[in-house]
């Protein structure tokens, strides 16, 4: 792979030598920033976990300087903290058995910039080396600029490839803004019940989020809990967690979609179910 920067991270936690470290991908995330692949796509972790005919790679876009902090993170610099949140990363992919870990190391505003070519062109890289079966991303209507800038690069990388080497399935996932809004019968159901200590273990590698400030380890742990119990009003629950996601496979295959209009569509078929819901029984 001929990747853009000099300071990207490439870990492969069980030692073996690229490329076949990588080739071996069937799902892989890409998020913008650490800890990011970890609560999004436990659904890909736990799939591949222990098993040798799936591997999970993960893709961490941004270098993870801009965090906040507090606590004893609260004087550190930038760079230290980028060098923190790297170790960290790397300790995830070692708990969660990932076949690598790629960190791209570029800053937000690049991942913003619609301009910067670099980032689409690491992750096409990274794409055609890995060739996965399945790609978590974040959803496009994640309220957190990085998070949509992300998925955005995504995308465009990801129709850059030819129509045999494109993943099977493009999963948008829930962080900054829940899916429990989308209608029912178009949520992507993960079950992630298994594994539960792995999952408690892989959300709290991130002390300098956690102890920083943020309680992200119960909140995902938390909403995978509630997904579960929420999801049917009229049943008792199948599972004892899910991660619910969004279908963007239509977006990769069929490149003259626009994604606004594609993440509209969902919000006013969501709009839709309410409005008859209420006129059913408004007399």
């Amino acid at each position: 792979m001929k990747l853009s920067r000099n300071d990207v991270d490439i870990y492969v936690p069980d030692g073996t030598a690229m490329p076949d470290a990588l080739s071996r991908t069937t799902h892989l995330c890409i998020g913008a920033h650490q800890d990011d692949q970890e609560f999004m796509a436990f659904h890909g972790i736990v799939e591949c976990f222990a098993q040798s005919d799936r591997w999970f790679t993960g893709v961490c876009v941004t270098n993870g300087g801009g965090s906040p902090r507090n606590g004893p993170y609260e004087r550190f610099t930038d760079e230290e903290m980028i060098d923190v949140r790297r170790v960290e990363q790397r300790t995830a992919a070692s708990v969660g058995g990932y076949a690598c870990e790629i960190q791209l190391a570029h800053p937000s505003s690049f991942i913003k910039d619609p301009a910067e070519a670099c980032v689409v062109n690491d992750l096409l890289e990274i794409l055609k080396a890995s060739r996965p079966d399945v790609v978590y991303l974040h959803n496009p209507a994640d309220k957190h600029d990085t998070h949509v800038a992300s998925t955005l690069r995504a995308v465009a990388a990801l129709r850059m490839l030819p129509a045999d080497q494109q993943p099977d399935q493009v999963i948008g996932c829930e962080i900054w803004r829940s899916l429990d809004w989308v209608c029912d019968d178009e949520k992507v159901v993960m079950d992630v019940d298994r594994h539960r200590n792995l999952a408690a273990a892989l959300s709290g590698v991130f002390d300098s989020q956690i102890t920083g400030g943020k309680r992200y380890d119960n909140a995902n742990l938390g909403r995978q809990a509630a997904n579960a119990t929420f999801f049917a009003s009229h049943a008792t629950d199948e599972s004892a967690a899910l991660s619910w996601g969004i279908d963007l496979t239509p977006l990769v295959k069929d490149d003259s979609l626009s994604i606004t209009a594609y993440t509209r569509g969902l919000i006013d078929r969501f709009a839709k179910d309410v409005d008859d819901r209420i006129a059913n029984f408004n007399g």
